[in-house]
């Protein structure tokens, strides 16, 4: 239940927020009525994960509709949309067809937690995703000036610390469906509002940033439908899977111990993904405005992402990188 926990950790963040500006503090962002919407379209979400995570019962689609339920809330409530993509002919057809722009939030929104909960399968390794991805969207919302997203994201950044620390290295606490669930859903949220709030800030930066989760994603739909298995079936192949079971797995064989030795091999993994993020968020952080920097580097990921996967596939990993 570490997504119960961190959904009250942000709940009582945000709404120490909102209730600066009633207790008359003159620095008060003014939050109010704003994030209490962010709180309302997020525990769709995060409830359906949370029954998940006490009951096994409910099923991915019925999980997907209420993540759903989510991105229709975000953009009727919050007006959320996406009125650029960086490209002049499709940005065009964008300002006369407006429900396109809904669309993708809602996608955004609905997508998003699912790619969360895909990665989060060793200790620390979704949760340090989360927390880079926060503090850097949080990094450049500071940069235009936007103190009130910023300070959403530090609020579900800390809250996301404070998980890691009973979940890295040991274990102790787990994210579950609910937590992958606020992570997306915020994440996202906060994505498509520091694009629409503030004109400067190229649409490709979250995309860049986000690109590990959401291309892992993609890939893995693509993976199971080659070879006709449906999306929604599990497997044991995704990028992190095969980190663990073909470059980790032989470091530790001179330790006797079964369970110390698979904690150990389970730790191990997550820093291989926290580097492959940071190659991603450093230059979208770097070039935040540059649209065709970031777009670039997005191909370079996709590019890094298949060529690494067939070289671990067909056990062709350099023994430095075992090492």
């Amino acid at each position: 239940l570490g997504g119960a926990a961190m959904l009250l950790g942000i709940g009582a963040g945000w709404l120490t927020g909102a209730l600066q500006s009633a207790w008359g503090d003159p620095g008060s962002l003014h939050l109010g009525v704003w994030v209490s919407g962010w709180f309302v379209v997020l525990l769709p979400a995060a409830a359906g994960g949370i029954v998940e995570d006490m009951t096994q019962r409910l099923t991915a689609r019925n999980r997907l509709a209420l993540t759903a339920v989510s991105g229709v809330l975000a953009v009727l409530l919050l007006d959320m949309t996406v009125t650029r993509l960086g490209l002049p002919w499709l940005d065009g057809l964008m300002e006369t067809v407006p429900w396109l722009g809904w669309a993708i939030a809602l996608l955004a929104v609905a997508g998003l937690p699912h790619a969360f909960n895909i990665i989060d399968g060793y200790n620390g390794l979704a949760g340090m995703v989360a927390l880079i991805v926060c503090l850097a969207l949080a990094h450049v919302a500071l940069q235009v000036g936007d103190r009130a997203l910023a300070a959403l994201l530090i609020t579900t950044a800390a809250a996301t610390g404070g998980f890691l620390v009973w979940n890295y290295p040991r274990g102790m606490l787990f994210a579950g469906d609910s937590g992958a669930y606020v992570w997306g859903v915020v994440i996202a949220m906060a994505s498509i509002s520091l694009v629409q709030r503030n004109l400067e800030v190229s649409t490709w930066f979250p995309v860049l940033l986000l690109i590990y989760p959401v291309w892992e994603t993609l890939f893995s739909i693509y993976r199971k439908l080659a070879r006709g298995v449906s999306p929604g079936v599990a497997d044991a192949l995704h990028f992190h899977q095969l980190i663990y079971r073909r470059i980790v797995r032989g470091v530790f064989h001179d330790d006797n111990d079964v369970a110390r030795r698979m904690l150990m091999r389970n730790n191990r993994t997550s820093p291989y993904l926290w580097g492959f993020t940071l190659l991603t968020v450093a230059p979208a952080v770097l070039f935040w405005r540059h649209t065709a920097v970031l777009m670039a580097f997005c191909a370079l990921f996709g590019l890094s992402y298949v060529m690494a996967y067939l070289a671990i596939v067909r056990f062709k990993v350099p023994g430095w990188l075992r090492r």
